[in-house]
């Protein structure tokens, strides 16, 4: 019969309601009539009855004026209760004024009973409906608790009680003050109590919804929640929500930057400013995981123009839409250059610098993949190593005033090409400062970072959701972490900090078992280890071994001895460095060996370049290893200065 009800159309929903209304609209008058006169069954006269009919007519039409009828019930919020006491309280004056108009006896009381008796049946006849509509609903829905009472919390228990997946039965607070009281009905207990009142709920999910002020640790927080085997989603930052790119019940997974064991760092706002604002800035790798977060921070701080310099098409395509949109939305009126090019082909970087007056470049373009760089030396050495200096080169020539180079902490006694070509670049630039002065080059050197291409944390996700195994290297195998928007400061704050042939570093805390954090996020996500004691876990880790050129422990200094800097967080590394000719020397040989694909040689010049290059592994080269590679040498003068001339042309 209801679900008959249900589907009928729109507009016969709306006659019977219309219906019902004036059924009950007129029980309201006579109850009130009998409560008044204490009759038994009390009859009104002709006067009573037209004063009667009449109300109700005029209610009607007042409800239809304020869309009471246009209202879905199984919807129905506070405002529409706020429209029924204002059809009743003007309901219960026509009354009055009827009754005075056509001189039939309405007492006065009679007025308020009826508005209370209105109220009560219009407004308990809509709640009644609703109920019967949300039951089986609310029944289907996975039970959830949300972690925060406050502003945060409230708002995706109202967002998720109109949706059709989950359902808030309880709130849990850190506030002991609000336990066991009620908000929109459903109840609040402290997180002391979390463990009761979870299987007393059977609550199958914790949402995570603290507000931005919240001084909760989250740190102590997931240690709590992680024996309970539970899954942990969390909502939206504040940010994402204020700029429209998400919606306060778009539930995720927990990120678990949260577990990285210290505070972010905070960058010096004003210094960071003062050298961006105005300024043409110029992001190379532009739509990489850094350099696009390098991009998103960069256009709030207002440069004059930002050049977006990337080679691949698609990836350039999303970071320009992203920032056309952000620049619309908060009217930031910054010029936006997108363009494609590789960091390999000097004049194309020398043309694109002097077209635009870039001041500051920001060098995010490189191939960070261990493996991969691994299985490809050359190209690995032509874009890390050879793309740096190009690019550095066109900025010397073209006078721009900062130069910043991301790099890597597997740049410190690198075990792998990558590694070995990361520090021969932040050789070459500290070759440059010391070459000339105009150009002011730094380098950052920061661990593995949380959500970006490389990242363990995306992969050991996917692993998990396909039921496993997920796969770690070494059992003992430890990396620093740190957050994009983290590692997109520090290289922001140590461009606005270098002097000249600057490498900072940040103090990154206490380094991560990779072991450890594939463990947290079966147990965040509600699983368990599958172990030889747990026969019947979830997900199994394991250990595939080492990978060519990786290693157990990463380091961020090769010396013992950092220097502070004027931020707490961040250290100056006293590095060995080369001089200019040294490193030009080098880079002609380099240049000989790649170009007649001499991978055996080029792996020899980096070993033997001071970079402290000690390989773990054989040659991988894909195709080194696997057939003989024909070339044609370069021909030169017999002291590379033709090689270099061809460069430079």
């Amino acid at each position: 019969m209801l679900h008959k009800f249900f589907g009928l159309p729109r507009v016969y929903k709306r006659l019977i309601s219309l219906a019902s209304d004036s059924f009950f609209l007129l029980f309201a008058l006579w109850a009130a009539f009998t409560l008044r006169f204490e009759q038994q069954f009390w009859v009104p006269n002709y006067g009573q009855l037209l004063v009667s009919v009449l109300t109700v007519i005029f209610t009607l039409v007042i409800f239809m004026r304020l869309g009471l009828y246009r209202a879905v019930i199984r919807y129905l919020s506070d405002k529409a209760f706020l429209t029924i006491i204002y059809g009743v309280v003007a309901s219960s004056t026509i009354l009055i004024v009827l009754g005075y108009l056509l001189q039939v006896f309405v007492p006065r009381s009679v007025p308020v009973i009826y508005g209370a008796l209105a109220f009560i049946f219009v407004a308990g006849t809509r709640l009644s409906i609703r109920m019967l509509v949300n039951r089986p609903r609310r029944r289907a829905k996975e039970a959830v608790a949300i972690i925060g009472a406050g502003e945060t919390g409230r708002q995706l228990a109202l967002a998720l009680d109109q949706g059709m997946e989950y359902d808030p039965v309880i709130f849990l607070t850190f506030d002991k003050s609000n336990h066991k009281s009620l908000i929109n009905g459903v109840p609040v207990f402290s997180i002391e109590h979390m463990e009761k009142n979870l299987t007393k709920f059977r609550v199958r999910r914790l949402l995570l919804a603290l507000d931005p002020d919240s001084r909760v640790n989250r740190r102590e927080l997931l240690k709590q929640l992680e024996p309970l085997s539970i899954p942990v989603q969390t909502v939206p930052s504040m940010t994402e929500l204020i700029a429209g790119q998400a919606r306060i019940n778009d539930i995720r997974d927990l990120e678990l930057e949260d577990l990285l064991g210290r505070d972010p760092v905070r960058p010096d706002n004003a210094m960071v400013a003062a050298s961006l604002y105005g300024k043409v800035v110029m992001v190379s790798g532009a739509g990489g995981s850094i350099g696009s977060e390098l991009c998103r921070q960069i256009i709030r701080h207002r440069p004059k123009a930002l050049v977006l310099f990337e080679q691949s098409e698609f990836s350039l395509y999303a970071i320009e839409r992203e920032l056309i949109s952000v620049n619309r939305l908060e009217d930031l009126g910054v010029e936006l250059h997108p363009l494609l090019g590789s960091v390999t082909h000097r004049r194309r970087c020398m043309a694109v610098i002097r077209t635009f007056g870039v001041q500051t470049i920001y060098h995010a373009a490189a191939y960070k993949h261990v493996p991969l760089v691994e299985l490809n030396v050359i190209e690995g050495v032509q874009n890390n190593v050879f793309g740096t200096w190009h690019m550095a080169e066109a900025a010397v020539a073209a006078g721009v005033e900062r130069f910043v180079l991301i790099s890597t902490d597997k740049a410190v006694r690198p075990t792998n090409v990558m590694g070995a070509s990361k520090r021969l670049a932040e050789l070459v630039l500290q070759g440059l400062a010391q070459r000339q002065t105009r150009t002011r080059f730094s380098m950052v050197r920061f661990g593995n970072v949380l959500g970006s291409s490389g990242s363990v944390v995306p992969l050991f996700r996917d692993q998990i959701r396909d039921g496993g195994p997920v796969t770690v290297t070494h059992p003992d195998i430890i990396r620093y972490f740190m957050t994009i928007p983290e590692a997109s400061q520090l290289v922001l704050q140590a461009g606005s900090m270098g002097q000249g042939g600057d490498v900072f570093v940040l103090n990154m805390g206490e380094p991560v078992k990779i072991a450890d954090l594939a463990r947290k996020m079966i147990h965040l996500m509600g699983l368990t280890e599958k172990t030889e004691e747990i026969p019947d876990g979830d997900i199994e880790i394991t250990f595939t071994g080492l990978r060519p050129g990786e290693k157990l422990f990463e380091e961020l200094l090769i010396g013992d001895n950092p220097q502070g800097t004027a931020h707490p967080r961040i250290m100056m590394a006293r590095e060995a460095s080369m001089a200019w000719d040294e490193v030009e020397s080098l880079l002609e040989r380099l240049t000989l060996a790649s170009h007649n694909f001499d991978c055996r040689q080029v792996v020899d010049l980096l070993r033997n370049a001071p970079t402290g290059y000690a390989p773990t592994s054989d040659m991988a080269d894909l195709v080194w290893c696997n057939g003989s590679v024909e070339t044609q040498p370069l021909v030169t003068d017999g002291t590379g200065e033709g090689v270099v001339r061809r460069l430079n042309s």
